[in-house]
């Protein structure tokens, strides 16, 4: 097992004292000085307009070769009307509900069988009975718009840092990691100011954002290819293009359908989220109920964004285990979509004479806003000292002592204790790129709200971590406790991050705590998958060599399992501290003073320069805890034996 060095260790502390020693001498090492701030968001507000005000034809251009498409499937799907193209109009009506909901439950069906069937038809039904039928349909428009966007581009680009790997390790990889970090908010400022605001804008900013995952698989899936299919290739005589498009993607289109699915679960919280700059859909309905305390509306919008999720990830991954597998389309099946394709088609033309046929009938529709409310009342009489007690608990005895702590250390100190770990733990990469990532917070003049967001994400990561370790061995050592708690952290990831804040809200109101258990639920699932799996890739020799030696089960826990486990747990904890970042801006939206909440007035006021700098302050915060925690990890992982001892 690889060792810490002795010497960094030693340096670190004296160096930290000396830190804080020079921060009580001098003013300018304990408070960063104004005039040493650059004005980085107003220059980056000046380009944003030269750009906008050169390339608006551009803009236009490809705002125009959007709006076509999403014109046409937004009015097949949700809401119908005129479609014009040059001098032609033609008015469409939109798809039947029964029609869509038959061709959902069949593809199902033959898909993944009775069980994937009845899963998408109980959907369905959800949908239509809460009256949440038209903004899923939607929400799912512009899923379908976005995905093609996504792949396309996707996969372009994991191709070339696939040929390119020189280019993918210092371009292609960084910017990836800095999307991939950066809140979903920053992403709708700068397509805001450049496309200005509605379902255009929203949809480019979200093609953009789920683009990162596609490009990984690509490049993954044909990295991973045996040789022997390129060296096949090249016997058929197949040129560079042929072999990539005829043999490669082919045999990597298994792994390349799971990137499919990454992307589209990626379009649709994105989707959600671009309901703040014109996106309509679900995520309009739960932001406006957020806005207006309309819990009951909220939480069956919420619930229906969960049902959404749900339905598209389940089908993406059947399809993808069906490709696998080498299932090919019978003409049976043939027989069934054409069949299906017709009933969908019948339906709608009858819809335009039977009108229970076009929209599901409101008659029908149930609703449970008014039980919500009052159960939501009754909480809050009956229980209200005892989650006013929670509350200031976890306000008194963790989070302002955590808060005080970062928002009155000098950032000198600071700065050098970054250092030294990143020297510490990676070498003198890591400390210059700590020390690049607490320059840029400082010069931007956003040093407190980075400790705050910093605050905020080590509260929840400490209360996830300690949540999560103990429910991930629980669930290995109780393997039906293990099922029930794996089917529960899947629905808590098909989620998008706006449905937690409903519940916080309605319970805890506005404020920092609020925010910090809605970082939890969201952050708390990397940490139990992969305590889960650290704990089961423990070689079983050890264990039985523990047994043998006549350890006790907590014995067994602590000296055999939880060191070959940490390495693994410890990546949980940098996914824990990932998602708290990125769900920070989203707690924007429930009164927190910290980057988000810079992301999110810069999204409201349309300032570019102020939301990119803010949501590059997280992603660069993000990066860094990503390079340390994998730093750790592998230097405290076990090593190959050498082969030559």
């Amino acid at each position: 097992m690889t060792r810490f060095r002795p010497r960094a260790i030693w340096l670190l502390l004296p160096a930290a004292v000396a830190a804080l020693w020079i921060a009580q001498q001098f003013s300018w090492a304990t408070r960063f000085p104004k005039a040493w701030e650059l004005p980085v968001a107003k220059t980056v507000s000046k380009s944003a307009a030269v750009v906008t005000d050169n390339l608006s034809w551009l803009t236009r251009l490809f705002a125009t070769a959007i709006e076509v498409p999403m014109t046409l499937v937004v009015a097949l799907l949700s809401e119908g009307g005129a479609l014009t193209l040059g001098g032609f109009a033609l008015d469409l009506p939109p798809l039947s509900w029964s029609g869509l909901a038959l061709a959902v439950v069949w593809t199902g069906w033959r898909t993944g069988g009775p069980g994937l069937a009845l899963l998408q038809a109980l959907g369905c039904a959800y949908l239509l009975f809460f009256g949440q039928w038209s903004a899923a349909m939607l929400t799912l428009a512009s899923v379908v718009i976005a995905v093609p966007f996504a792949l396309g581009a996707g996969v372009v680009l994991g191709i070339v840092a696939w040929r390119m790997p020189r280019l993918d390790r210092w371009l292609v990889t960084p910017v990836l990691d800095l999307m991939q970090t950066v809140p979903a908010f920053a992403y709708l400022v700068p397509t805001l100011v450049l496309f200005g605001f509605g379902p255009v804008s929203a949809l480019i900013a979200t093609v953009i954002f789920a683009l990162p995952p596609m490009a990984r698989v690509t490049t993954l899936a044909l990295s991973r290819l045996p040789g022997a299919i390129t060296d096949l290739a090249a016997m058929m005589g197949c040129t560079r293009g042929q072999a990539l498009w005829r043999v490669l993607l082919p045999a990597a289109m298994p792994m390349l359908l799971v990137g499919l699915n990454q992307t589209v679960m990626m379009t649709l919280n994105m989707v959600i989220i671009a309901s703040m700059i014109g996106a309509g859909g679900l995520g309009f309905d739960v932001l406006l109920a957020l806005r207006q305390l309309d819990i009951g509306r909220g939480l069956e919008a919420g619930a229906a964004i969960v049902v959404l999720a749900i339905m598209l990830d389940r089908q993406g991954r059947v399809l993808a285990s069906g490709w696998s597998r080498g299932q090919a389309m019978s003409r049976r099946r043939g027989l069934g979509l054409v069949l299906v394709l017709g009933a969908l088609l019948g339906t709608t033309l009858l819809g335009q004479i039977h009108a229970p046929l076009r929209a599901f009938p409101e008659s029908w529709q149930v609703t449970t806003g008014s039980t919500m409310d009052s159960l939501v009342a009754w909480l809050n009489v009956n229980f209200f000292d005892t989650i006013e007690a929670v509350r200031v608990f976890l306000l008194m005895n963790l989070m302002n002592p955590i808060r005080i702590a970062l928002a009155s250390a000098p950032w000198l100190g600071v700065m050098t204790i970054v250092a030294m770990l990143g020297w510490v733990l990676g070498g003198w990469r890591l400390a210059v790129l700590g020390l690049g990532v607490g320059g840029f917070c400082l010069v931007t003049g956003l040093w407190d709200e980075t400790m705050t967001t910093i605050y905020l994400c080590l509260t929840a990561a400490i209360l996830s971590v300690s949540l999560g370790v103990p429910l991930g061995i629980a669930g290995h050592r109780w393997p039906r406790f293990g099922k029930l708690l794996t089917l529960a952290v899947e629905l808590l990831q098909t989620m998008p991050s706006f449905v937690y804040l409903i519940p916080v809200v309605m319970l805890l109101r506005v404020g920092d705590v609020s925010a910090m258990i809605a970082i939890v639920a969201f952050a708390v699932t990397p940490v139990i998958r992969y305590t889960m799996a650290a704990f089961e890739a423990v070689p079983p020799a050890l264990t039985e060599a523990g047994t043998v030696m006549g350890c006790t089960s907590g014995q067994m826990l602590r000296h055999v399992q939880l060191p070959v486990a940490l390495p693994t747990i410890l990546l949980g904890i940098n996914q824990c501290f990932l998602f708290s970042l990125a769900m920070v801006v989203i707690t924007a939206l429930v009164g927190t003073r910290d980057l988000g909440q810079k992301v999110y007035i810069a999204l409201t006021k349309a300032d570019v320069g102020s939301g990119l700098v803010a949501g590059l302050c997280l992603g660069l915060v993000g990066i860094l805890v990503d390079r340390l925690f994998r730093a750790a990890a592998a230097r405290i992982a076990p090593q190959e034996p050498n082969s030559h001892a």
